[in-house]
């Protein structure tokens, strides 16, 4: 595999979004399987449907086996060191951050390598870095991360998003617009929990039950 900042960034996207899937599946208590099993759908699931939605398949981590194995390897790894993760919340946290800034590059790259529309790379952006986190949390039987209100998640993405088209559109280094994207993504995350920022909710007066 080349090793290109493209791809390191690939991989530490995999790496990242496994480590959480893993956390995410111990915090409910599954047995060895199920940690496997979450900790892999996170780290393929938002890239699985890009693949899919671009018509690139056999997706890639099926004729790429490497990707297999580092998603093993990573949920080895978070089993291996549980106890020193002294605060699992605050770890998941951490790395599903890293995972979607780093995902999200890769989305909207993706989507331009292929002569898509800006607007529509954006969106494989917000997929591939999102959708990995709402099919975990699906599975682990909590509300998705992307529609909970304290959450700018796919938010994140969408700007990362703008601002690497943009970047893109006046020739600025390739390798310079991978990193601020995914800065861009991961700060934006960080000061929405942080300072508590979401978007306006629009709920119905509550009404009193008869």
């Amino acid at each position: 595999m080349e090793m290109s900042l493209f791809n390191i960034f690939d991989l530490l996207g995999t790496v990242a979004f496994a480590i959480s899937g893993a956390l995410a599946a111990m915090n409910r208590r599954m047995d060895l399987f199920g940690i496997f099993i979450i900790g892999f759908v996170t780290a393929t699931g938002g890239g699985t449907l890009r693949d899919v939605l671009i018509g690139q398949t056999p997706v890639n981590w099926m004729h790429n086996l490497f990707y297999v194995y580092l998603i093993g390897i990573s949920v080895i790894i978070a089993i291996i060191f549980r106890n020193k993760l002294e605060y699992l919340k605050k770890s998941l946290f951490l790395f599903d951050t890293i995972g979607l800034g780093v995902f999200t590059i890769t989305g909207v790259e993706t989507g331009i390598q292929n002569g898509l529309h800006p607007l529509i790379s954006i969106a494989l952006g917000g997929m591939t870095g999102a959708f990995g986190g709402v099919i975990r949390d699906i599975l682990c039987n909590e509300i998705p991360v992307i529609f909970r209100k304290a959450e700018l998640y796919a938010t994140a993405c969408i700007i990362g998003g703008l601002f690497f088209v943009i970047m893109h559109r006046y020739q600025v280094n390739i390798d310079v617009i991978y990193v601020v994207t995914s800065l861009i993504v991961i700060i934006i995350r960080l000061l929405a929990v942080k300072y508590h920022l979401t978007l306006p909710n629009f709920y119905p007066k509550s009404t009193k039950a008869d």
